[in-house]
């Protein structure tokens, strides 16, 4: 699996990170079986696919999993795992129509600091939820990051901490409990996200501050500005913190 350029953020990994969500936000797994059901459809895919899974995390109403998808063939998996699941749910519950919610969300994991407080945010959902504590929940990938792999390949992740594997594990265990930046979360959610030019006019139109007075004024107002750019919904922190067309930091 190739690493990811430090150098060039706007290298094309061909990873991404993907959200799929119940219809509705409904609950789509119900129990364990369905669970495993999609872990099943998951594998299979990798087989058919030659894809590669970093990590992954099921909640009930949605899934978040990163994908390595070396020949472009995103569409037909998602689709797949979505029909295959969704015949099965709708046959076991004795239901009709959609199991997802609309088109899938993805966006390209473009560098190796991203990549890793990803991994570490999908692997919180449950810590985020109200769940368990995420070495406790057996439906993600994080205990096989430290124990054992199964279905995701963790080399690539670990090896962005440590090349010797073990002391790799017990510094993404520390990654994983210690605090996260304050736009960690925001960063990574997928939905009713904006284009560039609709964020631009979103944060003149909201915050009414032109981008340059953004960029002229001192760090700590600045920090202010990227706080409440936050707030405006659709718009990803990446965007912000990443997009010099936005704001060239």
């Amino acid at each position: 699996m190739p690493r990811i350029s430090r150098e060039n953020s706007k290298a094309i990994t061909k990873t991404y990170h993907i959200l799929l969500r119940g219809i509705n936000k409904q609950d789509i797994f119900l129990d364990n079986q369905d669970k495993s059901k999609f872990l099943k459809e998951i594998k299979e895919t990798k087989q058919e696919f030659g894809c590669a899974v970093y990590a992954y995390v099921i909640m009930n109403n949605h899934i978040h999993i990163v994908l390595f998808d070396q020949n472009d063939n995103i569409s037909n998996i998602v689709h797949k795992w979505c029909t295959k699941y969704g015949l099965y749910f709708n046959k076991k519950y004795n239901r009709v129509g959609h199991v997802f919610q609309n088109r899938f969300k993805s966006i390209c994991v473009d560098t190796e600091e991203y990549l890793k407080k990803l991994v570490r945010y999908i692997h919180r959902n449950p810590e985020k939820d109200g769940i368990c504590k995420m070495e406790k929940y057996p439906w993600s990938s994080y205990r096989e990051y430290i124990y054992k792999e199964n279905l995701v390949d963790t080399n690539l992740v670990l090896k962005l901490f440590d090349e010797d594997k073990e002391r790799a594990k017990n510094l993404y265990i520390e990654f994983c409990e210690g605090a996260e930046d304050k736009y960690s979360d925001a960063e990574f959610e997928l939905e009713n996200n904006l284009n560039d030019e609709e964020a631009l006019d979103c944060i003149k139109r909201i915050l009414k501050v032109e981008i340059n007075t953004i960029l002229n004024c001192n760090l700590k107002k600045r920090d202010e500005y990227i706080y409440a750019m936050t707030k405006i919904k659709g718009i990803r922190v990446k965007q912000i913190i990443r997009n010099r067309r936005i704001c060239n930091l």
